[in-house]
């Protein structure tokens, strides 16, 4: 079938807590064709009769009728079940667009469409009578690597790989992946190398994990594979169930904070914590994981934390930090650097002091803010070696890395 860009409209399907198959939620409209468009979102009268009904959002998208415009683009929650910047270049492939041309032809509303099988526990239709299932094709590892080496290259796709290619269109960031299934049915998430990368970026975001579950942080289970000698990360997905007739819902961090793209520059660890105590049936569990998360960031020098790397999963009652991903260990020159999100009073300067110096919003004292941090850069320093060896890094790149990116001298500056 071949897709037509310029669509205005779509109907919202979502999975209820627990339920097994979708039921359309409501419909967004594009309100005119300028970029950044208001989008209009209304519910649908029979999905509001529901007793299971739940509001998209616990703070936005109350569940009433009537129009509930967007302050611009589309909603927050919509934007992110909607493909990031890969999903989208391969979206542009597929159409076999000049990228100038999609950024102009294509609205928000075909990128939540042309999505493949998609993530979370919404999905978008045509029509809201009938939902009409993407299902996963059965692909090698191998192929999706080929297929996402040839958008990268901006090769001709062979016809074998077009399957290949639908996959992972709705999955967020920037670097090459795609969903898949193992030969048991567990979903994953793939992530493959690039071929601009300088560093071993897969085996270093391998390495994150490695760490981060090491120092007790919420972690879903990944392994890193060799294909064709080329890295391959898979990471058991948090959404959905192993026969996906279950899917869970999440949004995004930036999406809590009511920060579009243009503004995740605002986002705070603080703001997000708030929002925790605000939202969340355990707070203060949930506040010190987030604490937690945030001295790991700034311990392995992971800088691109953005506020769309950290999501909560939503039941209609309250909020809950999915488990951490895109936890990567980024080697750098210089022994300073600076968060993506604001850490504390002196903004996103990546030290402990500036961790600390207000911890009492995650609901910890001084005392315990610094137990928590000499607890984790222990761990960190009896897991180092031996994590790298079980993630092939290289003798050479773990010396370069230890005590500069990893636990620099620099995060304990005043």
């Amino acid at each position: 079938m071949i897709f037509k860009p310029g669509h205005e409209e779509t109907y919202v399907w979502i999975w209820l807590p627990g339920a097994a198959s979708p039921v359309v939620c409501g419909r967004v409209v594009r309100q005119d064709k300028t970029t950044n468009s208001v989008h209009r979102f209304v519910y649908g009268r029979s999905y509001r009769e529901q007793a299971e009904a739940i509001p998209l959002l616990p703070h936005d998208l109350p569940l009433r009728a009537g129009e509930q415009p967007s302050r611009r683009g589309l909603h927050g929650v919509l934007r992110d079940a909607a493909p990031d910047a890969w999903g989208r270049r391969v979206l542009i492939y597929r159409l076999q667009m000049a990228v100038e041309r999609g950024d102009t032809e294509l609205t928000e509303i075909d990128y939540l469409l042309a999505g493949g099988p998609g993530t979370g526990a919404l999905h978008f239709q045509t029509t809201g009578d009938t939902y009409q299932s993407k299902p996963y094709q059965s692909v090698s590892l191998d192929q999706l690597m080929s297929a996402a080496e040839a958008v990268e290259q901006g090769v001709p796709l062979p016809p074998e790989l077009e399957a290949a290619l639908l996959h992972g269109t709705s999955i967020g960031g920037a670097r090459p992946k795609a969903l898949m299934e193992d030969e048991g049915g567990q979903p994953l998430i793939a992530k493959f190398s690039s071929t601009s990368d300088i560093h071993p970026v897969v085996r270093l975001e391998a390495l994150g994990l490695k760490l981060a579950q090491a120092a007790g942080i919420e972690m879903v289970d990944s392994k890193l594979l060799s294909v064709t000698n080329r890295d391959v990360l898979l990471i058991n997905r948090f959404d959905c169930d192993s026969d996906h007739t279950q899917r869970r819902h999440f949004f995004r961090s930036l999406t809590a904070l009511d920060l579009d793209e243009m503004e995740a520059r605002y986002a705070s660890y603080q703001d997000l914590a708030d929002y925790l105590r605000r939202f969340a049936d355990t707070p203060v569990e949930q506040c010190h994981e987030l604490f937690r998360r945030m001295l790991f960031n700034i311990m392995i020098g992971n800088t691109d934390d953005h506020a769309r790397n950290h999501a909560m999963f939503w039941d209609g009652h309250f909020v809950r930090l999915t488990p951490a991903y895109d936890l990567c260990v980024i080697p750098r020159i210089a022994l300073e650097a600076s968060q993506a999100m604001d850490v504390g009073t002196q903004g996103k300067r990546a030290t402990l002091t500036n961790a600390f110096s207000e911890c009492g919003r995650f609901g910890l004292s001084d005392n315990e803010a610094r137990e928590v941090a000499e607890r984790m850069e222990d761990s960190i320093r009896q897991h180092w070696h031996i994590s790298c060896d079980e993630m092939k890094i290289s003798e050479q790149l773990a010396d370069q890395l230890w005590e500069r990116t990893v636990l620099s001298p620099a995060i304990k500056y005043n």
